[in-house]
């Protein structure tokens, strides 16, 4: 599978007299799409304008059921337009079942319903945040080695229960291990315990590109600090909705969901002895 998701990486160069437009990403679902072009030139991904840097650097992602073509536009100083019409690779999303988790987690009470509110507004918060950084450009690292438990776009049963889409990769690993940042970047949120999340970090990569680790154990970062690429941000924990230790690892573009996984290659191969879990379920 993961063969034939790179075939899909993509890096485009268009050249004409006097401008250029360079697109480096994989051209399917969960896609995120780093482009740079004319400084000054405006870009638009199907209408819609988006935020560039001087240096003409910009980036868009891709949704996890985006339709089969994006329509990019470059409007020049000069006043002259490219267009690009680019195919997006359709997936084929796996379904998987998770018993044993608390019935109160699954199916909250009406006194959970103002805190879930709350919390869901913080991250909702973080990921429109748009600052004009381009971390995302030096590129992303696994922030935790271990099985990968969950996968992208699968279609999460819950006690029995159908639930939204997973968006994101549960990397199973033992209580306490260490997590990184995955990229350079700004951390905007520190939660210490959202009902379904619980213990929560959120990195915010520029230009709308952030991570999220969740149902971490322990933090050691805290909010507004810059963090380096592979800099420890906490431990692998259980907290909130889990049924074992595992580092829940998302990627956003504003808010857009995308696959962490496209940005690094395999999971390096090490080997754990002793060591059970089970994947978890999944923020709402």
């Amino acid at each position: 599978m993961r063969a034939k998701i790179l075939s899909f990486f993509l890096v485009l160069i268009f050249n004409s007299q006097l401008s250029a437009l360079e697109l480096k990403g994989p051209l399917i679902q969960g896609g995120l799409i780093m482009g740079i072009t004319k400084p000054g030139s405006i870009v638009k991904v199907d209408g819609r304008k988006l935020n560039t840097l001087p240096n003409g650097s910009f980036v868009f992602g891709v949704s996890h059921d985006a339709t089969s073509i994006i329509r990019l536009e470059v409007r020049l100083k000069d006043g002259r337009v490219e267009r690009r019409f680019l195919k997006i690779k359709k997936r084929v999303y796996r379904v998987q079942s998770i018993t044993g988790l608390p019935k109160r987690k699954v199916t909250p009470e009406k006194r959970d319903f103002n805190r879930i509110k709350q919390e869901r507004d913080l991250l909702i918060n973080a990921r429109r945040l748009i600052t004009l950084a381009d971390d995302f450009r030096e590129g992303f690292i696994w922030p935790v080695h271990g099985r990968i438990s969950g996968v992208y776009g699968s279609q999460r049963i819950l006690n029995g229960k159908r639930r939204a889409p997973h968006l994101g990769i549960d990397i199973a690993a033992p209580l306490g291990t260490q997590v990184s940042a995955a990229a350079s970047g700004t951390v905007t949120l520190v939660h210490q315990g959202m009902f379904f999340a619980g213990k929560t970090i959120f990195i915010d990569h520029g230009l709308g590109v952030g991570t999220i680790y969740i149902h971490l154990d322990k933090i050691v970062v805290d909010e507004g600090q810059k963090v380096r690429k592979g800099q420890i941000i906490g431990q692998v924990g259980r907290t909130g909705r889990a049924t074992g230790p595992h580092l829940h690892w998302g990627l956003n573009w504003k808010a857009i969901r995308l696959d962490p996984s496209l940005l690094v290659g395999p999971m390096p191969i090490k080997k754990e002895k002793n060591f059970i879990n089970q994947s978890s379920g999944h923020l709402r």
